[in-house]
């Protein structure tokens, strides 16, 4: 069971990049996949969700407007395509799987524990430089 992500490089403020995470080893149907990222010093939060089975993504109030993922199940891949991106973006971006759909409690955004995760990618760096 693995996650591989890739896509991340440096840009400037306002830039954009389109980051990959490719499943193998488990069928990549019913499972939500959540993209965390972690900037030197900080602590890991993810700041979306996608449900694999219909492609509906959930986002914090961070990146919601400036994110979109995607979901090629055929290809066993989850896209994250980030624009304007910011310093504050600078992180290395890693995906996490878990069985089921995302979690969105009433009147909330998603919802998760880093225990429901069973693989997580090694992640991919992205710098916004200015």
């Amino acid at each position: 069971v693995q996650l591989a992500e890739s896509g991340g490089g440096t840009v400037q403020i306002g830039g954009s990049l389109r980051l990959s995470c490719v499943a193998s080893g488990f069928t990549f149907d019913n499972h939500r996949l959540v993209w965390f990222p972690q900037a030197p010093g900080k602590g890991r939060v993810g700041v979306l969700c996608i449900t694999t089975v219909n492609g509906r993504a959930y986002y914090s109030e961070r990146v919601e407007g400036r994110f979109t993922a995607s979901s090629d199940n055929d290809k066993q891949t989850t896209y994250l395509q980030v624009n304007n991106l910011h310093t504050d973006d600078t992180a290395v971006y890693t995906c996490a799987a878990a069985v089921g759909p995302c979690y969105v409690p009433p009147g909330g955004s998603f919802y998760y524990s880093d225990s429901d995760f069973f693989s997580w990618g090694q992640g991919t760096q992205v710098i916004v430089s200015t």
